[in-house]
């Protein structure tokens, strides 16, 4: 089975988000995380339940997965147009970099008690504002048992994380070691106040700076991808 991680998931997506129109991107990511969990066991996702984009049964529970883009170029965010309009061609290149593999991972997508799911919580959530490195942040302290913006709605989701068992075994299975330091803290895109102030980019220099970081991240990632599907076999 073959990955191409150069594979821009608009291409087969019909005009649509890829998170749900791209047979492509559903494909893939059947494929990455159908291995063993760190348990042992084996999160064997199927596409042929009905209602469902992936969906996983255990002794944990049922889980609906969906499809969620991790990396953010905010070519179509409003209130970041007065930035993004001054650099086109650097917003572009983030925009297609981010229409990989790479900068795609799964959440549980069913809605708990009518209450946001985690994608999309981190996209409503000002102090998040869909950063992925600030949504990983929330994802550490929740495993550490520490509050952060998106606590409430990562409890809701429990059984989720408990398969990963910790924070490494979550960041190891989704190949997101890119994104942590020796010391297993986040290597932020840009400087980060511990949720003090809501993020925002105050010039172009730092929106490239971050679109620097981020391309990093997609690159190195998709590179462990390309290792683990040469290393498997698949």
């Amino acid at each position: 089975m073959i990955i191409d991680t150069n594979f821009n998931f608009y291409s087969d997506s019909k005009g649509g988000d890829p998170d749900s129109t791209s047979p492509t991107l559903r494909k893939y990511h059947k494929i990455l995380w159908s291995k063993p969990l760190p348990n042992g066991n084996l999160l064997k996702l199927r596409d042929d339940k009905n209602g469902a984009y992936l969906y996983y049964e255990s002794e944990l529970g049922e889980f609906f997965l969906g499809s969620d883009a991790i990396t953010h170029s905010y070519k179509d965010h409003k209130s970041k147009k007065w930035l993004t309009e001054q650099i086109p061609n650097e917003v572009n290149e983030l925009f297609d970099t981010g229409s990989t593999i790479a900068a795609y991972i799964i959440f549980p997508n069913n809605r708990i008690d009518g209450k946001h799911t985690i994608n999309q919580a981190r996209g409503v959530n000002s102090l998040i504002d869909d950063r992925f490195d600030l949504t990983l942040e929330c994802i550490r302290l929740y495993y550490s048992g520490e509050k952060s913006p998106l606590h409430n709605t990562l409890l809701r989701y429990e059984n989720f994380f408990e398969l990963f068992h910790d924070f490494m075994g979550y960041i190891h299975f989704f190949f997101l070691d890119d994104l942590i330091n020796e010391n297993h803290k986040i290597k932020f895109y840009l400087p980060f106040d511990g949720f003090k102030t809501r993020p925002s980019f105050s010039d172009v220099n730092q929106y490239l700076l971050y679109k620097e970081r981020v391309v990093g991240f997609i690159k190195s990632r998709n590179k462990r991808i390309e290792n683990y599907i040469k290393s498997e076999g698949k």
